[in-house]
C-alpha cells in the first residue's frame, strides 16, 4: 500500500497556474511520519482521471486529491470518481445542508451542483465556505484551490487517516563519494546491495562538478530504519574496498 496524490487542472498543464500542493503534501505527510509514494498530474479529463482512480484502487492504495471538484462543465473529478467506482452521482444531504446553511437560497440553481457526489460518498469539511470535500473508499477529493485544500487535507490525516501516523516512517542515509569512477563502475555494487537488503531503495545523483568541488555521486540507502542502516553500511564499506574514492557521509545511521 502507497499514498499517492492527484493534482487535477487543465491550467497546471498549460502553465497558466503553477502547482502548489505537491510541496504542501509532502510537508504534511512529513509532519506526521507519513511518506509519499507517487504523483501524477492531470488535466481535467474525466477517463483519465478515472483510470488514474481505477489503477490506484487496484494497488490498494490511498489516494488524496486536489483539484476539478466545483460545478462549471471543465470540472469533472467527482464524475470521475463516480466512473472509477462504478456507482452513480446523487445528491449528498449533509453536503447539501451545508451548501444551504451558507448560501440560502443563493444556493440554487448552480452551488447545490456541488453536493453532488459518487453514491455512498462521505464529507470532508471544508472550513472556509462550508462546500465540502468528498471521500469514497481510500479516496479523498478537495478542492484546487490551496486555502480550502490544504486544511481539508489535515482534517483526513488526522482523522480517517490518522492510523497511518503510527507506521514508523522510512529512514533514508546518504552519502558522497569522491573518485575516478563513475556511475557505470559502480551499477554492480549498486544492484549487488539490492538483491542483498531487498525493501531497500538506492539513489544515485551523479554530478559533474563545480568549480571547488570535484566530480561527485551522491548515495542515498531508503527504507525501514534498521534494514536501511544494515544495507548503508555494506554498500559503505564495498564502495571503499574499490579503492580511488574517498567518502564523506551526509547522514548515517
Amino acid at each position: 500500500m502507497a499514498l499517492g496524490l492527484l493534482v487535477i487542472g487543465d491550467e497546471l498543464l498549460s502553465g497558466k497556474r503553477s502547482d502548489r500542493h505537491l510541496p504542501k503534501v509532502i510537508e504534511l505527510l512529513a509532519a506526521r511520519g507519513i511518506a509519499l509514494g507517487w504523483a501524477h498530474f492531470l488535466g481535467d479529463d474525466e477517463a483519465q482521471i478515472a483510470e488514474a482512480i481505477r489503477a490506484a484502487r487496484g494497488r490498494g492504495d490511498i489516494v488524496l486529491s486536489c483539484g476539478g471538484i466545483g460545478a462549471t462543465p471543465d470540472d469533472r473529478t467527482r464524475q470521475a470518481a463516480a466512473l472509477a467506482f462504478e456507482v452513480p452521482i446523487e445528491t449528498q444531504p449533509e453536503a447539501l445542508a451545508l451548501i444551504e446553511a451558507e448560501y440560502g437560497a443563493k444556493a440554487y440553481p448552480n452551488r447545490a451542483l456541488m453536493a453532488q457526489f459518487p453514491k455512498g460518498a462521505s464529507i470532508i469539511p471544508n472550513p472556509v465556505n462550508r462546500v465540502a470535500g468528498f471521500s469514497i473508499g481510500d479516496c479523498y477529493f478537495v478542492p484546487g484551490f490551496p486555502e480550502m485544500a490544504w486544511p481539508m487535507l489535515e482534517w483526513v490525516l488526522d482523522g480517517p487517516l490518522k492510523a497511518l501516523h503510527d507506521a514508523a516512517p522510512p529512514q533514508e542515509f546518504r552519502l558522497r563519494a569522491t573518485g575516478t569512477r563513475g556511475e557505470g563502475d559502480l551499477l554492480d555494487l549498486m544492484e549487488a546491495t539490492l538483491a542483498r537488503f531487498p525493501g531497500t531503495k538506492l539513489s544515485s545523483l551523479p554530478s559533474r562538478g563545480l568549480p571547488g568541488r570535484p566530480r561527485h555521486i551522491e548515495f542515498g540507502i531508503k527504507g525501514q530504519a534498521e534494514l536501511a542502516a544494515l544495507a548503508f553500511v555494506w554498500f559503505r564499506a564495498r564502495l571503499l574496498e574499490r579503492g580511488d574514492v574517498e567518502i564523506e557521509d551526509l547522514q548515517v545511521p
